[in-house]
């Protein structure tokens, strides 16, 4: 234990993005793994590979732009199965740093009822798979998927195999967020006490939230030897999520003594990267999240804002600026040129190219002339929906609509399609929203199910710009038996864009438009996926993918 550096591995684009309802494009991950790099986050988990060839091409993408010599370990996931190794190994090359991460199940209910196997061919399976993948890398991640629930003796036995096969980091999850704080704190002692040559690897710690303890299993861990914790940004993952990184590195942070240990996170990234991930995904940070909730540094009892107005440490134990919630209002107007603009961008973090800044900078000005006072929040908000990389297929151009008491809510809408078409229809709805998007599918005909429509404002006041999230699912893709899945990467690729669940996000100060943004930055993701398949496929298979399989394992992974 006398290594004091917590690594943090980043799951977010693996089991967060696996999550129904968080998939994001491949630009989209891009930018989540820049900002999880300018986070300095020690070890990035891109995807699984042989999920489908769009996975694959994601992760090789991401090892190509962000995997560099001074950047974070790239690694990808596979099952103990030689075709998943393979494809994790070639999606990972261009990554200066690369990490295999391959899993098996170690839990009698797990070998029983689902992989039908005995504790013999377990460890045989562990045995030749981890081999064969560290022949291949030189970082080698090994986890016994349901370590939690799976007998104590034969876990130290999986485990003791996998070091003696070449594994550099043993990751121990609590699959199914089963055990208590005390419990996995026992387990990662045991493990670090009793199985030889454990002292040449890093223990990992990968919690689940099913009952709200993952944060604490996982700091538990690193209490009893744990030097890496695997995490996600806003806790997003499978069912009740995961361990959330902002919180396992604010608690080590604030409680460094305590603890002992620290990692390299630059914390000042940290409400950026919340802020990224949520308007990607379309799942709202709640307000009273820990660290990066709208919450979090909110003071409304008398008793309390006397006491900070007084010294903040009274009933704050961090800042606000030490997440990156500095608060600082922007001091530009809707006289400032695009150099100052450009500068005040800049010193807020953000890298835009000349055509984001462009986008950017026109709301900006429409944004000044709209509301009187504009700060860097509104600014953070522009940039969001801006770096979504929401394709464009189609462009909505113009919205007219009507509504009130005694009327029926109607509403035209003109859109800018493909090849330059442009369509104008128009629709009657419930309400000015349900008009606006009658009419828009009106022209598009691409029937979906709105999943969920979701209004924050921004800042304060009657002029403040209102976000929109919305979630969609294009019909027919509801009805696919998930308990009727086979052992095939093929009906993995199948399952995942069966429950393909599209979110568009929208910034306004007219709420009605924010909508409708949010509304076209769904459907044309809806409308983009495929096309962005058949461009993976093609990439991928060029590379030499296949979906051919005899390992015969289920799907299901450790991460649900």
């Amino acid at each position: 234990m006398g290594d004091s550096h917590v690594r943090i591995f980043d799951t977010t684009l693996r089991d967060g993005e696996q999550a129904p309802g968080c998939t994001m494009t491949l630009e989209e991950k891009l930018e989540v793994a820049r900002q999880l790099a300018r986070m300095k986050v020690d070890i990035i988990e891109a995807g699984f590979p042989a999920a489908s060839p769009g996975d694959w091409a994601a992760v090789h993408e991401i090892a190509r732009e962000v995997g560099t010599a001074d950047g974070p370990v790239i690694a990808a996931l596979a099952r103990a199965d030689r075709n998943d190794i393979e494809k994790a190994w070639t999606a990972i090359q261009p990554a200066v740093k690369k990490r295999i991460h391959t899993f098996m199940s170690t839990s009698d209910i797990h070998l029983e009822h689902q992989f039908r196997k005995t504790r013999a061919e377990c460890l045989e399976v562990i045995r030749d798979m981890v081999t064969y993948a560290r022949s291949l890398c030189e970082d080698v991640e090994f986890s016994p998927m349901d370590a939690g629930r799976s007998d104590p003796t034969f876990l130290r036995e999986a485990v003791t195999v996998a070091v003696q096969s070449g594994a550099t980091t043993l990751n121990i999850p609590d699959t199914v967020g089963y055990l208590t704080p005390d419990e996995y704190g026992a387990m990662i002692r045991d493990l670090h006490e009793n199985v030889p040559g454990i002292e040449q690897c890093i223990l990992s710690t990968h919690c689940h939230d099913d009952l709200g303890v993952a944060v604490a299993n996982s700091l538990a861990g690193v209490r009893n030897g744990a030097r890496q914790v695997e995490c996600t940004i806003n806790g997003i993952g499978e069912r009740a999520g995961n361990a959330s990184l902002e919180e396992v590195v604010m608690a080590i942070h604030t409680r460094g003594q305590f603890y002992a240990v620290h990692t390299q996170i630059n914390t000042h990234e940290i409400a950026r990267a919340s802020r990224l991930v949520s308007s990607f995904i379309g799942v709202p940070v709640p307000p009273n999240k820990a660290i990066v909730g709208a919450n979090a540094f909110a003071h409304e009892s008398g008793i309390h804002q006397d006491g900070v107005l007084k010294n903040r440490l009274t009933y704050e134990i961090m800042s606000a600026e030490t997440v990156g919630l500095d608060g600082n209002e922007l001091v530009l107007g809707k006289h400032s040129g695009r150099h100052a603009f450009r500068k005040h961008v800049e010193a807020m973090g953000y890298k835009l190219s000349t055509e984001e800044f462009q986008q950017v900078f026109t709301r900006f000005k429409d944004l000044c002339d709209r509301k009187k006072r504009v700060d860097d929040r509104d600014i953070e908000a522009l940039i969001a929906g801006e770096m979504q990389h929401t394709p464009d297929i189609y462009t909505l151009d113009h919205v007219q609509y009507g509504s009130g008491s005694g009327m029926i809510p109607t509403a035209t809408v003109r859109l800018i399609g493909p090849n330059g078409q442009v369509r104008v229809d128009s629709d009657q709805g419930t309400g000015p929203v349900d008009a606006i998007y009658k009419a828009i599918n009106r022209i598009i005909q691409r029937p979906n199910e709105l999943m969920e429509f979701s209004i924050n404002a921004i800042t304060e006041g009657l002029d403040a710009v209102a976000e929109v999230t919305v979630r969609i699912r294009e019909q027919g893709h509801a009805g696919l038996n998930m308990a009727a899945s086979t052992s095939t990467a093929a009906s993995l690729t199948g399952r995942r864009a069966a429950q393909q669940i599209f979110s568009g996000y929208g910034v306004h100060t007219d709420t009605i438009m924010a909508a409708a943004y949010a509304y076209m930055a769904a459907l044309n993701k809806m409308l983009a996926a495929r096309q962005e398949r058949i461009k993976a496929e093609a990439v991928a298979y060029a590379a030499g993918y296949s979906t051919d399989s005899d390992a015969g394992l289920p799907v299901d992974l450790f991460g649900g």
